[in-house]
């Protein structure tokens, strides 16, 4: 088989930047926005990104069977890409705009709304795009390799979303809206462009998409069956529940529990320059030994250094908060790899041992 050139797997990689842009302002500021922006009380707030985050539990697996199923002359991935981008971006500059409503109620249901809404523009351009993975390449190490190369943009856009948003916005304070607003417009443009990018330098493989695809309960059915997808399903699950709360808890540890704010996008760079220097150092321990070696090792190191800085508090001097920082940095890139890389891997042994690729 035809290897994958290094301009395609740049290309297919960039446009994880996009994603990891808007995820990460979302999981790291939406909360505090809504609390000391907007001024909606914290359980209430809550509650609105609960709701939000709930319908992406459904969306999810819809979009990814339209995707299936969808049959163009530019494949069935890549046509989500083309037309989702555009509301992709517009409606999570939207996210950031306060409308003149008063009740704290009634705007948490409009931003629990605006959310569910973000979310499902989110999946029709994501799940096409992460399916692509399996179908650009079937081998082991080269998919280790794809997934190292869009990691590389996913912290990258990690390390962005949380410094540039910080300097534009200053702090979130009601005061500060405006530039809040600037800042959501700046990263939907930002976040959307890529994806025509990939539109442009991808192509399908063929074979993928005359497969004929059975109804969605022999779907659920088969990947039930096979075991190495249902643990790396768990794998994913535990590791990106975790990556999460640490997200959207992080500028609030920061600004309330250690008391660092001014040093907030020294911290964040800390972590994700870090993280992304030492993404070749687990491609290189997956290859030397395994994917679920690597991975045990990896995350095991990351919780114990999460741990760690659960305890600390406003005293500890900047240097051993900066250190914990980067040695989290080591972590936060196995979490990014090896997770994604171990899927695809999955859906292959699936393949292998019933003949039917789902």
């Amino acid at each position: 088989m035809e290897k994958l050139s290094r301009r395609t797997r740049w290309i297919y990689g960039s446009g994880d930047i996009g994603f990891s842009l808007t995820h990460t302002i979302v999981a790291a500021y939406f909360a505090i926005f809504l609390t000391d922006v907007v001024g909606i009380p914290a359980g209430v707030a809550a509650a609105a990104i609960f709701i939000g985050k709930t319908w992406d539990y459904v969306n999810d697996p819809l979009v990814g069977y339209l995707s299936d199923r969808t049959r163009t002359r530019w494949g069935r991935r890549r046509p989500y890409l083309l037309f989702g981008a555009l509301p992709f971006g517009i409606i999570f500059a939207l996210m950031w705009w306060i409308p003149p409503i008063a009740n704290p109620i009634s705007l948490a249901v409009y931003y629990g709304i605006l959310y569910a809404v973000y979310d499902t523009a989110v999946t029709f351009v994501t799940m096409p795009y992460f399916a692509l993975t399996p179908e650009l390449t079937s081998d082991y190490d080269e998919r280790t390799d794809l997934t190292t190369t869009r990691m590389f943009f996913s912290i990258l856009g990690g390390l962005i979303a949380f410094t540039v948003p910080l300097m534009l916005v200053e702090s979130f304070r009601p005061e500060n809206a405006g530039r809040v607003l600037t800042m959501g417009i700046i990263f939907g443009i930002v976040a959307a462009l890529p994806l025509f990018g990939v539109f442009l330098g991808t192509r399908e493989r063929e074979e993928f998409m005359e497969i004929e695809q059975p109804s969605i309960w022999k779907l659920i059915k088969a990947a039930w069956k096979n075991r190495p997808f249902v643990f790396g399903l768990g794998i994913f699950l535990f590791t990106w529940v975790s990556i999460s709360i640490v997200e959207t808890i992080l500028l609030f540890y920061i600004k309330y529990v250690v008391e660092r704010e001014s040093q907030s996008d020294l911290i964040m760079a800390s972590i994700f320059v870090v993280a992304m220097l030492t993404l070749p150092i687990w491609q290189w321990v997956s290859r030397k030994y395994n994917k679920r070696m690597a991975y045990i090792v990896g995350i095991a190191f990351l919780a114990v250094v999460l741990l760690t800085l659960s305890s600390l508090n406003a005293s500890v001097p900047l240097s051993v908060l900066l250190t914990l920082s980067a040695f989290a940095g080591i972590g936060v890139a196995a979490a990014h790899v090896l997770p994604w890389s171990i899927l695809p891997d999955a859906i292959e042994y699936g393949e292998w041992q019933t003949g039917e690729r789902h």
